[in-house]
């Protein structure tokens, strides 16, 4: 370990060489290389912890980079992962880093995250953090949470010395509709910077054990005005029983069948002048939309179904890929035997695929 790295941190008082070694020692996991894996990733990897893992089945996209600032537009289509590790080994050699170029799962959950000492779980999804959840407190694993919304910013720590777990603070899953995401509703891009790097000092202190930990306290931060809330919350000794994972952890319905068409094929259905609905808001319409799709927003479908034909083919399209699926099951019923089709990976998907 160079020592003279590292300086500025053993001389301080109750860090010192001890907490230098301690970090040296930990083996951390990331869930996540976007705005708030970021910060995470970049300042443990530089303050010099020992082994780093980090997942993440996505690619860089031109719309990641206001807030993503480990990757530049020469990344835009690679994947994460392997952008990240090509950065964070310049950053600091001495680090072992390992990147896992996928979705955290049921199937690798649990082999995954047993070889770490603390999860740092900086994912965008309900799922995702019920998974993460439940398999901390299975391997008897703290983790590390942290969410955003608009200009705000959540924190705590979960599972830290028989403390509260996230089932604790949201006992239930929400509904995909009751959930706003960032291609709806945006995020500046300093706030996930703000809110993972609280995420990286809260895994400091864990690892350390210097400071007092943020559990069985959830911190709300709002970048608007600055301010900072504790709100507490009582551990359930019932959440801490879980024994085995759940068989499904998404909102959809596991024996459910979702007709998708890859974003590929946006050009061949242009081409085809195929009847493409576009369910995004009235702003992101406005600034990009395909060529002849048909506007209506998600939240209007039911009301304006009467401009789609379905007696052909109906493709939804938005952002990501979520509320087009969520069209799609709104209207199937009431039109069971029309061909719908959800495109996968919606426009983010396909920008990427033309730049």
């Amino acid at each position: 370990m160079n020592q003279n790295r590292y300086i500025r941190q053993t001389i301080l008082k109750d860090f010192g060489t001890e907490g230098q070694k301690k970090l040296a020692e930990a083996k951390v996991l990331i869930i996540g290389a976007g705005g708030l894996g970021v910060p995470v990733l970049t300042y443990l990897n530089a303050m010099g912890v020992g082994k780093i893992g980090f997942i993440d089945g996505d690619i860089v996209s031109e719309t990641n980079l206001h807030r993503q600032v480990l990757y530049g537009p020469g990344d835009v289509g690679q994947s994460k992962v392997v952008s990240g590790l090509e950065k964070l080994q310049k950053q600091n050699s001495d680090t072992e880093l390992v990147g896992y170029a996928t979705y955290l799962t049921t199937k690798n959950a649990l082999e995954i995250i047993e070889g770490y000492d603390i999860v740092v779980d900086t994912s965008d999804n309900f799922p995702t953090r019920y998974l993460v959840n439940d398999s901390c407190v299975i391997l008897n694993k703290p983790f590390v949470y942290g969410a955003l919304h608009g200009y705000e910013g959540h924190l705590s720590v979960f599972n830290y010395n028989g403390g509260p777990t996230y089932r604790c603070l949201y006992p239930a899953m929400p509904s995909e509709n009751e959930v706003p995401n960032c291609n709806e509703h945006g995020v500046l891009g300093i706030i996930p910077g703000i809110v993972g790097s609280l995420q990286a000092l809260e895994a400091v202190k864990v690892l350390t054990g210097i400071g007092e930990v943020l559990t069985g306290r959830l911190l709300l931060f709002d970048g608007l005005n600055q301010s900072y809330q504790k709100i507490k919350f009582n551990c359930r000794p019932e959440n801490l029983e879980i024994k085995r994972l759940q068989d499904f952890y998404e909102w959809n319905d596991p024996c459910e069948v979702i007709p998708r068409i890859d974003a590929a094929e946006i050009e061949n259905l242009l081409a085809d002048k195929a009847q493409i609905i576009d369910v995004r808001t009235s702003e992101e319409y406005e600034k990009y939309h395909l060529p002849n799709s048909i506007h209506i927003p998600l939240n209007e479908l039911e009301a304006y179904s009467g401009k789609i034909d379905f007696s052909i083919p109906v493709y939804f399209v938005c952002q990501s890929g979520q509320r087009s699926e969520t069209a799609l099951k709104q209207l199937r019923e009431r039109h069971a035997d029309s061909s719908l089709f959800s495109i996968l990976g919606g426009l983010n998907k396909y920008s990427t695929k033309c730049s």
